[in-house]
């Protein structure tokens, strides 16, 4: 599908419109982030890619029972764990929206990477992990645990990478970010999504391997 300026233009400006100035501040600059890092590791992708940046929050700020009414409208599965994990239920609910409010931006590659790009899953793509990352390490993020990742990641120097060593980087730094996100979790009391678990596994294995 092809993306133009304009399109994202459009987009841009009905997303922000309709979201807080902090919420606005964060979506402007996971866009940039998903620029930067579509440049290191697939530029063709880049457009797609800011578009779903700009997709990723647009239900972020709904009331549990607007989560929930998304849920029940689209057929969404809720579980309990889903109902005690709000910060991860606007993933689901957003990816499930686009293609009847966004319909231009209806993309596999776009929804996929809104879908999961708070949890992770087992067999992430490389543009679901750009959005993943994006989301994380975006200079907004002043959190210390963001931050922290953000200079693991920027302070290798990943551009004087190669492409093997570049994945292999993007790989390490996720397992850190899934690190991180567990330890907060657990810290708080709170549930942890199984696809997180497994999203972790599997690139630890995959590392280990090589």
């Amino acid at each position: 599908m092809k993306i133009t300026e304009q399109m994202l233009e459009v987009l841009r400006k009905s997303v922000i419109e309709n979201m807080s100035k902090k919420r606005a501040e964060h979506t402007l600059e996971v866009e940039k982030m998903a620029v930067r890092l579509c440049g290191l590791f697939c530029p063709d992708a880049t457009d797609k890619m800011r578009a779903a940046a700009l997709l990723h929050d647009i239900t972020k700020e709904y009331t549990l029972d607007g989560q929930l009414e998304v849920c029940e409208k689209y057929g969404l599965p809720v579980s309990e764990r889903d109902v005690f994990s709000p910060k991860t239920f606007h993933a689901r609910t957003a990816a499930a929206i686009i293609p009847d409010r966004y319909p231009e931006f209806a993309d596999e590659e776009i929804i996929s990477a809104v879908r999961y790009h708070t949890t992770g899953r087992e067999g992430m793509t490389l543009t679901e992990k750009i959005i993943y990352l994006a989301d994380y390490i975006d200079m907004s993020r002043t959190f210390e645990d963001c931050v922290r990742l953000r200079e693991y990641f920027f302070d290798a120097e990943p551009e004087k990478m190669s492409k093997s060593e570049l994945l292999r980087h993007l790989d390490s730094t996720l397992i850190l970010s899934y690190d991180m996100t567990v330890s907060g979790l657990m810290f708080d009391g709170l549930p942890i999504s199984e696809e997180t678990f497994k999203a972790r596994n599997e690139l630890v294995l995959s590392l280990m391997k090589k």
